[in-house]
């Protein structure tokens, strides 16, 4: 575990005026960002706060990052279209969502 995403989780990104404050969206996710940072830990991978967020890497290439949004939080996959999703349980984040 990565002490910076410990500072991530209990104070916000500092990506915003809202970071470091109880009014940033980190805070509305707490139990969910945990839930998710566990998973993706879980995985093997390493993490690291890159853009001001959690970015879980393999072999220093970048996977996945966790992130607050004020309706959501999410794990987004760096080429997610990759991935197979048999249930089709994954969603896009834009209509222009391509593999490189």
């Amino acid at each position: 575990m990565n002490p910076q995403i410990d500072t991530y989780l209990a104070e916000g990104c500092g990506r915003c005026p809202l970071g470091g404050t109880p009014e940033c969206k980190v805070h509305n996710w707490p139990k969910e960002l945990r839930y998710l940072r566990h998973i993706v830990l879980d995985c093997g991978l390493t993490e690291e706060l890159k853009w001001g967020v959690p970015c879980y890497t393999y072999k220093n290439a970048n996977v996945a990052v966790i992130s607050a949004f004020k309706d959501y939080s999410s794990l987004s996959f760096f080429k997610g279209a990759l991935l197979k999703d048999a249930e089709g349980i994954l969603v896009k984040p834009g209509e222009n969502s391509q593999v490189v």
